[in-house]
């Protein structure tokens, strides 16, 4: 029988819904941890879990304000 263990939550530390084997392999996994009700992205390879720090999302560029008044005073 091959070793099992329990998924813990890494933000929490508390124990998931999922169970892992030795054998048992996730890539980008979406674990939900019911305690702290948090979604991580983990992988998992051979009992060992990784985190996968997503990135934040971009902020849009705004447009120089040279460029709104130039398209506001070719209206008037």
């Amino acid at each position: 029988m091959c070793g099992e263990q329990w998924i813990m939550c890494p933000i929490c530390g508390n124990k998931t819904r999922l169970k892992i084997r030795e054998d048992t392999g996730l890539i980008n996994f979406p674990l939900y941890c019911p305690k702290c009700k948090q979604e991580t992205l983990i992988c998992i390879k051979q009992l060992h879990i990784s985190v996968i720090k997503e990135p934040d999302a971009k902020t849009q560029s705004r447009q120089p304000m040279s460029l709104i008044l130039m398209v506001i005073g070719f209206f008037f």
